[in-house]
């Protein structure tokens, strides 16, 4: 049985037959059936817009699922559960006629969950309609990113949703909130003293952040191309996961502490002046190259591609942040497409001890890390100096990991996807994983500055072979404070 307390809900699903919900959210609805983790009376609804020339939608969905999750993972008999609640109902999301069969399907005095996989262009029009037929009051509404393209279209969109909905009722994804290394942070930091007292400027010598992939577009061009890295990855992803490195304990684990701690961090970021854009910021752009062993386009040769594009496939970054802790401590933050491996991870740098006794040669190994693997293989390692076994070794030292790998660990054959856990929290009514308002806000602030930076000195992103860790000055913004990126080589 599972731990959790399950609870009743109606989940909405609006654009239901697009790739987000075929590809995760489906899949792991599926996973919470499965693992029991949704309650009995836990109906889902499928919302789309539908053509009779597109098969029955349910139909697709099996399809679509079977596909998705692994053979030794379906069960006739969960399929057959997970059906029996599933329904679908063809809707325009934009018209109010449209949302008469739903009230009408959102039947008893269960909350609805209104999961919206969707462009944000449409989100104030989803909540309109929801709340002229009188579903807004038993509602909660899941947003995903991305939620506008800079400040302005950022607040729009909130605007548009908060005129419906309150803060307390609005769920706003980050789907690396959702993974298991990213929750165990908090339980890595605050609840062993080994870490915490360690976890400052006085400890830390600086900070890396890479989330690289190995793919390229992947028929986002018209997406990706508006956006870029900068606003794809940086604005959430990167940035969330700095805030929880960074941030002072909460006074609780209510959602509200969680978050303010993190909007002070997002407060405290360092604008970088376009004077240092050059030395502390790198754009590229991927060129051709190779991927596990085969040819892959330019981004300008993809399919559908602009060849005047401008826009950036990798970002790396020095980061700075402005109080007692970070003083003094450099984050440095880089993600792109078409790298070597697919590969998130965090590596803490803890400075060299005072005094050094050993020999002099061997003084380069002496340096802590303390490596967060996100993925693929989520864990968490901590180098740590140990003398050399053997009679002949003298005092000569070794480095060598004391490893957690949560799937070994644990003993669990699968290690649950992100949107498995927002899922559950967002029908338990849970909001700690979810981003708050003011952190979109600050972010996207931060991160305007940049563009802006970027426009009036008409910078150009570099090129960087397929296949690459990104352009070479990516090394240099690293090298030039003595230091090297951890596992490249």
């Amino acid at each position: 049985m599972p731990d959790v307390r399950v609870l009743p809900c109606i989940l909405a699903l609006f654009g239901a037959l697009g790739d987000l919900a075929l590809r995760k959210l489906v899949p792991a609805l599926y996973q919470l059936d499965r693992e029991g983790l949704l309650h009995p009376d836990t109906r889902i609804l499928a919302l789309a817009r539908h053509s009779d020339g597109e098969g029955d939608p349910l139909a697709v969905i099996e399809k679509r699922l079977r596909h998705a999750v692994p053979a030794n993972e379906w069960n006739d008999a969960v399929w057959n559960r997970f059906h029996a609640r599933l329904g679908f109902i063809a809707m325009d999301f934009l018209d109010a006629r449209s949302y008469a069969d739903l009230r009408d399907a959102v039947t008893g005095d269960l909350p609805l969950v209104a999961y919206f996989a969707t462009p944000a262009s449409v989100f104030g029009g989803i909540c309109e309609n929801l709340a002229a037929v009188g579903l807004a009051e038993r509602t909660r509404v899941v947003l995903e990113k991305p939620i506008g393209h800079d400040l302005e279209s950022s607040r729009a969109v909130n605007e548009a949703v908060a005129c419906v909905f309150p803060e307390n009722r609005i769920y706003r994804i980050d789907h690396y909130l959702g993974k298991e290394t990213v929750q165990n942070l908090i339980a890595l930091r605050f609840a062993n003293s080994l870490f915490e007292t360690q976890w400052n400027q006085n400890h830390i010598s600086h900070v890396e952040i890479t989330v690289a992939e190995k793919v390229g577009i992947e028929g986002r061009w018209g997406y990706f191309d508006q956006a870029g890295q900068l606003r794809d990855m940086v604005q959430n992803h990167l940035l969330q996961l700095l805030c929880l490195i960074a941030m002072d304990p909460p006074s609780d684990l209510s959602a509200d502490s969680i978050r303010d701690e993190k909007v002070k961090v997002l407060r405290a970021l360092e604008p970088i002046p376009p004077e240092q854009l050059a030395t502390r910021v790198v754009r590229g752009q991927y060129t051709a190259g190779f991927s596990k062993g085969k040819p892959v386009p330019g981004y300008l040769e993809e399919e559908h591609a602009n060849r005047d594009s401008d826009a950036e496939t990798f970002v790396a970054l020095r980061v700075d942040i402005r109080n007692w802790r970070w003083s003094g401590v450099p984050f440095y933050l880089r993600t792109g497409k078409r790298m070597p491996q697919k590969l998130s991870q965090i590596v803490i740098h803890f400075k060299e001890p005072p005094h050094y006794i050993f020999a002099p040669e061997q003084r380069a190994l002496i340096s802590n890390r303390l490596i967060i693997r996100l993925q693929p293989d989520e864990g968490i390692s901590l180098q740590v100096m140990t003398k050399d076994q053997g009679l002949g070794k003298g005092m000569q030292l070794r480095t060598g990991p004391l490893q957690l790998n949560f799937s070994e660990t644990f003993q669990t054959a699968r290690v649950p996807d992100a949107y498995e856990r927002l899922l559950l929290e967002v029908m338990q009514g849970n909001q700690y994983l979810f981003v708050r308002k003011d952190e979109v806000e600050f972010a996207w602030k931060w991160c305007d500055h940049l563009i802006a930076g970027w426009q009036r000195l008409g910078d150009s992103p570099k090129p960087y072979p397929a296949g690459s860790w990104g352009p070479q000055a990516a090394v240099a913004l690293i090298a030039r404070d003595g230091r090297d990126w951890y596992g490249d080589h």
